[in-house]
């Protein structure tokens, strides 16, 4: 993928040459790179772009980087929007919008709200709004539904911070290079899923879902937690791993 981007040619060509011999300013680019990869940083951050959902998406140190599992939430969500007529989603902590603008991509007739609290990573999801040409998006700075006022949605979906703060993992990898706001949450990993899930019924149409991305061992946790807060037909599905990623459930109450 580097030296892709080193001489600006597809997968194909370098298949199809594996006799060409670097110009000098090819090697240096190349070389300059390989180096930052070499010291951990992620590859999406050296080629400021990552694909999601067959869209591309720019990508800063300002956000989380877009991982295929994350593309089952994506599946889910579009199962529950009609490919026309009025519905109104909100993504929530949406980083660089891959969820958000995957969505609204798919379903033009939606109409798609999505949050933030870093105005950074706004500025990046704006900025993929921008183009990939999509006009049913807008965008709101705020902390999870602070801003929202008394806004309602026919389904929300976020993939939160769900990391414990103490886990390992969070100095090994692409992480190191992440924002922490946007990995850690609490000592369990579940204090962000806690709080959406105790306030989106307010925010929520009757009958309208709530589905969220969450750690591979959080499934049970998380659908206790749903049911605990009255959601009815909980649920989780499982990842290109087989591994139970998204958990939601249906809003029978209004508040």
């Amino acid at each position: 993928m580097l030296l892709q981007q080193a001489l600006g040619v597809p997968r194909a060509w370098l298949l199809a040459h594996p006799e060409q011999m670097l110009e000098a300013g090819q090697q240096a680019a190349y070389g300059a790179m390989l180096q930052r990869r070499l010291l951990g940083e992620p590859v999406a951050h050296i080629l400021g772009e990552r694909e999601f959902f067959g869209l591309s998406f720019k990508v800063t140190p300002a956000t989380l980087i877009p991982r295929p599992d994350t593309e089952l939430l994506v599946e889910l969500a579009l199962q529950r929007i009609p490919l026309q007529g009025g519905f109104r989603l909100l993504d929530l902590g949406t980083g660089t919008g891959a969820i958000a603008l995957s969505i609204a991509h798919a379903r033009p007739d939606a109409e798609v709200v999505a949050v933030d609290a870093s105005e950074a990573a706004l500025a990046v999801a704006r900025e993929n709004a921008q183009r990939l040409a999509l006009r049913n998006v807008s965008f709101v700075q705020s902390d999870w539904f602070a801003a929202l006022g008394g806004q309602r949605f026919d389904l929300i979906v976020s993939n939160p911070p769900y990391i414990a703060a103490g886990d390992e993992h969070l100095s090994q990898g692409d992480v190191r290079f992440e924002p922490m706001s946007a990995l850690a949450s609490g000592s369990d990993g579940l204090d962000d899923i806690r709080r959406i899930i105790a306030q989106a019924h307010g925010f929520l149409e009757r009958d309208g879902w709530l589905m969220l991305e969450h750690g591979y061992d959080q499934a049970q946790q998380v659908k206790d937690l749903l049911q605990q807060y009255g959601y009815s037909d909980v649920f989780s599905a499982k990842d290109i791993a087989g591994i139970e990623r998204v958990s939601g459930g249906i809003n029978s109450r209004i508040q």
